[in-house]
């Protein structure tokens, strides 16, 4: 070292490097407040009307420092603890560099996804980004093909910005030693600061995207987040498969269970399984009528025109006209698993997962499959798309069903898209099915279409194309082609007049609004033709809940089910809705909606479609009553209780709550 030159100063790889540790510490830290601030207020200038429309940009700002402060404090706090005592040794450079990198490009990689993500789910990334990672080639397909611009404007950004990130603390090298009086000091001031950042709070309770919620439009609610935090949470939340006593309150078991059975008018027959009991039907039949349950993927009530939609179902509008239609009827939630629980197991929503995805309902977990099974049915999965996807091969399997038919056994399919073969090979498949029945065996079939799904793939010549083909409106004719399609095939069969066809959506396509549960996209197609099924148009309020019994009362099965649902074909049935809709729950009951927030008080609103919401004051029985329903399935999951008397375990399942 030359003389003269401070210790602290002094020559490494050939340049004058001073205390660059600390220095880089800090230039990481600016640079995530500066990349997380600025996306936040782009976020909110685009989304401007909602932002203004609900208090203007304040709330967002501040909420959001304190949610930054939180993540950032948890990707520096290593660093910045550690580096007093260890930043002068070698082996610190490599391995902060490497940390402050990749914190970076997973901060800049999610706030570059958000925009579409918000596009798709008017929300910020949360456990579906997780989620989708699990199926790679799906995801991948389907958002080249539907979204080419925006993947190349968001992997534009992430190469800048990554690059941008190298140049700043890419290269970190080791400081300067300080005395053990300085590394007292410095760790006494920083653990505490640190640990206040990431607590964000004095009170009770830490920070959570509840403590910056501020406003009863959802995605909003997103905003002051980051999208790193976001999903991280969402991952962390996952532990214990969320428990809805500790988001939204307690009662005790016993007047939860009471509480649901009297809604439901259930006599319970079991003490192990609380809403076991016996359903008797309509009226009995001289032999076993089939059952065909066919789900159509994302379509909401918006585009069906006999539900004051926008048109774009002329076949559907027809069925419903010969059919039981239900033109009040709503889905549990707004992804696939959501509606499939609802429609095959009558299972309601919870903040937990669907059950289709859950560890402890692989096996012996109720089903319509189950019951029928006992009189003799076999039941049959047809998806245009892979079983596997989102667990319905295990769980269908596990729960009853004898045979699952998928794009692997369609042979040579009109049409392939990124989700599967088209809807027109799925009703083939279908067609083909019913035309050869097992025999002397009724059977239940579970059809769900795969085409109404983003990228909007769909075999042409088929319908009149309306401006880009590969629009959800366009999805949605193609869609209603095929299922018209098939049921002209249908009615000029055999099986027609022995065979009970349920038609319902999953969800809609988007979910979204300014409201805590914007209910208008919860509305959905539902209705049920075939064999004798007299037409009717029934205007009760349903849930998708609702329709597995009332098929079993429909095909004149006697039988024990755990089943809450209302069987339609009694007067009294129907007039109650339950929703799950991120981390809000809605209970509809006639115009009455209540909604549960996380760790807040209830709220209530006068509703009229499509659209208005007067605030109420909260009902006391209506809140118990949802809250009861909002508990119960989480209780019946953790026990085990959602089974019947031969197929229960004797072991616990994983726990819910």
């Amino acid at each position: 070292m030359p003389p003269g030159m401070p210790e602290r100063i002094r020559p490494r790889h050939g340049m004058m490097e001073q205390d660059t540790m600390r220095e880089h510490t800090f230039i990481f830290i600016a640079a995530c407040f500066c990349l997380l601030t600025l996306n936040r207020l782009l976020l909110a200038a685009w989304q401007w009307p909602r932002v203004r429309a609900a208090g203007g940009l304040w709330p967002i700002v501040k909420g959001g420092f304190r949610i930054d402060a939180a993540q950032i404090a948890m990707l520096a706090g290593i660093p910045v603890i550690l580096g007093p005592w260890v930043g002068h040794h070698v082996f610190a450079d490599a391995i902060t560099a490497t940390w402050f990198f990749v914190a970076w490009f997973l901060l800049v990689l999610l706030e570059a996804s958000t925009p579409q993500f918000i596009v798709e789910y008017d929300t910020r990334p949360n456990r579906l980004y997780f989620e989708y990672l699990r199926h790679p080639r799906e995801v991948s397909g389907m958002l080249w093909k539907g979204y080419k611009l925006a993947i190349v404007v968001a992997l534009t950004l992430i190469v800048l910005l990554t690059w941008a990130g190298y140049l700043l603390f890419g290269h970190v090298h080791a400081d300067s030693p300080l005395s053990w009086r300085q590394q007292a000091l410095y760790t006494l001031v920083a653990v505490p600061l640190i640990f206040l950042a990431i607590r964000g709070t004095l009170s009770h309770r830490p920070i959570n995207p509840s403590s910056v919620a501020y406003c009863g439009d959802g995605m909003l609610n997103t905003l002051p987040l980051n999208s790193l935090y976001n999903v991280l949470y969402a991952i962390y939340s996952m532990k214990n498969e969320r428990s809805a006593a500790d988001v939204y309150g307690k009662l005790p078991d016993a007047e939860v269970s009471r509480e649901v059975n009297r809604c439901a008018s259930i006599r319970p027959t079991s003490e192990d399984i609380p809403s076991l009991h016996l359903q008797e039907p309509l009226r009995k039949r001289p032999r076993p009528l089939n059952v065909v349950m066919i789900v159509e993927e994302s379509l909401g009530a918006q585009y069906v025109g006999g539900l004051g939609g926008r048109g774009l179902t002329p076949n559907m509008d027809e069925l419903m006209r010969q059919a039981w239609n239900f033109s009040r009827a709503y889905a549990t939630g707004t992804r696939s698993v959501r509606g499939l629980e609802a429609l095959v197991a009558g299972f309601p929503p919870t903040i937990s997962d669907a059950a289709l995805r859950l560890s402890g309902a692989q096996r012996n977990f109720y089903t319509l499959a189950q019951t029928l099974r006992q009189h003799g049915y076999r039941s049959r999965f047809v998806y245009g798309g892979e079983a596997h996807f989102d667990n319905m091969k295990s769980f269908f399997l596990g729960n009853g069903f004898d045979e699952l038919h998928d794009i692997h056994s369609f042979g040579k399919p009109a049409f392939v898209g990124t989700w599967g073969a088209s809807d027109e090979d799925m009703f083939n498949k279908l067609d083909r099915l019913l035309s050869d029945p097992p025999d002397h065996q009724p059977t239940f079939t579970l059809a769900f279409s795969v085409s109404n799904h983003s990228p909007w793939e769909y075999p042409e010549g088929r319908i009149k194309v309306d401006g880009d083909p590969a629009t959800i409106e366009n999805t949605v004719r193609y869609a209603d082609w095929a299922m018209g399609r098939f049921f002209e095939q249908a009615r000029a069969s055999e099986y027609w007049k022995d065979t009970v066809f349920l038609v319902a959506a999953d969800h809609d396509s988007r979910v979204f609004g300014a409201n805590l549960v914007p209910l208008r996209h919860f509305h959905i197609p539902a209705f049920i033709l075939g064999a004798d099924v007299a037409p009717r148009q029934d205007t009760r309020i349903i849930s998708q809940i609702d329709l597995p019994a009332t098929l079993l009362s429909l095909i004149g099965i006697r039988s024990e089910h755990p089943m809450i649902g209302h069987d339609l074909t009694l007067p009294g049935g129907g007039g109650r809705a339950m929703m799950q809709y991120g981390e809000n729950y809605g209970y509809l009951k006639n115009e009455a909606l209540l909604v549960l927030e996380p760790h807040r008080p209830a709220s209530q609103y006068l509703y009229s479609a499509p659209a208005s919401y007067t605030p109420r004051q909260v009902d006391s029985l209506l809140l118990k009553e949802a809250l009861s329903h909002v508990l119960w399935p989480a209780w019946v999951y953790k026990n085990h209780a959602y089974t019947l008397p031969q197929l229960r375990a004797r072991q616990a399942a994983p726990a819910l709550s």
